[in-house]
C-alpha cells in the first residue's frame, strides 16, 4: 500500500494515491465512453454531459453507503465524510444512485435510453478498475488472512488491528481483474450484440457474480452482513441486483423477438 502519492513543492498540499487514481479512472472513462458514444452513433455532446453528472451522482451514492456502513465514527467525525481522497466508498452505491438519474436524463434530453446506457456500462467497467487499484494503495477492501506465505500485508488505519502485518488475500487486485475481464467481454458484446440493453444487462448479471465470490475471501467486517458470517450486505445487493437484469433480460429478449 502507498497511500499518499507525493506532495506538491512549497505548498506541503498532499496527493493521496486513492484520490489520483479515482481521477485517473474517471478520465479513462470519459475517453472510453465518447468513443463508444461516437461508434454507436449517439449525440456525443449529451451522452459526455450525461456522464459528467452521473459520475458525480454515483460517487455521492458510493460514498453515502459507506457512511453508513461507518455510521457510529461519522456520527462522531461528521467533516470526515469529506475525505473521500483518503479512501471510503462502496461501490454499489453508485449505480444505485446513478440508474434513476440516467432514466430521468435520457428521458429529458431524448436520448435513447438502452443505447445510451450499453455505451457507457464498459466506461464504469474501467473506471472501476482504477478504483480497486485505489483501494489497494489506501488499505481499504482488504481480505481475509491467506494463513500461507501467499498473500500482501497492510499496515493502514482502515485495517483492523488484529489483520495489520500478516499476509492478506488481495481481493482488490482479484476484483481488478476479474472487471478487467469484464469490460473486455462487454466490449466483445457491443459490437455484436443483438439487441439495445443487452450490454448493460450483461455488466448487471456478470458484476454481481464476480462481487459475491469475491467476499467470501474480504475480510473488512464493516461492510456489513444481512445474515451474520453467511450472506454479506454486498453479496444480497449482488443477489437482487442479478435477479433483476435476468428479468430485464427476459423481458428485452421477449419485445426483441
Amino acid at each position: 500500500m502507498h497511500p499518499l502519492l507525493f506532495k506538491i513543492p512549497f505548498l506541503d498540499i498532499p496527493v493521496h494515491t486513492y484520490g489520483f487514481l479515482i481521477a485517473i479512472g474517471f478520465l479513462v472513462a470519459v475517453n472510453v465512453i465518447r468513443r463508444l458514444a461516437a461508434r454507436s452513433k449517439l449525440d456525443v455532446e449529451a451522452t459526455l454531459d450525461l456522464v459528467f453528472w452521473t459520475l458525480l451522482i454515483g460517487f455521492a451514492g458510493a460514498r453515502i453507503l459507506f457512511v453508513f456502513t461507518r455510521l457510529d465514527y461519522f456520527l462522531t467525525a461528521p467533516l470526515d465524510v469529506f475525505r473521500v481522497w483518503e479512501g471510503g466508498l462502496v461501490f454499489f452505491g453508485g449505480p444505485l444512485a446513478a440508474i434513476p438519474f440516467v432514466v430521468f436524463w435520457t428521458k429529458k434530453k431524448k436520448l435513447p435510453l438502452w443505447e445510451t446506457m450499453d455505451a457507457m456500462i464498459p466506461g464504469l467497467a474501467i473506471a472501476h478498475v482504477f478504483g480497486r487499484f485505489g483501494c489497494l494503495m489506501a488499505g481499504c477492501c482488504y481480505g481475509k488472512p491467506t494463513g500461507t506465505g501467499f498473500g500482501i500485508k497492510l499496515d493502514s488505519e482502515l485495517v483492523d488491528s488484529s489483520l495489520r502485518g500478516i499476509n492478506l488475500h488481495p481481493t482488490q487486485l482479484y476484483e481488478a481483474a476479474a472487471v478487467f475481464a469484464l469490460f473486455l467481454t462487454l466490449l466483445w458484446v457491443l459490437k455484436h450484440r443483438k439487441f439495445a440493453g443487452q450490454v448493460v444487462l450483461t455488466y448487471f448479471m456478470a458484476y454481481p457474480i464476480i462481487r459475491s465470490v469475491i467476499e467470501v475471501f474480504r475480510g473488512d467486517l464493516i461492510r456489513g452482513f444481512v445474515v451474520d458470517e453467511i450472506l454479506s450486505t454486498s453479496q444480497f445487493i449482488s443477489l437482487l441486483l442479478f435477479m433483476g437484469a435476468t428479468a430485464v433480460l427476459m423481458w428485452r429478449l421477449k419485445r426483441v423477438r
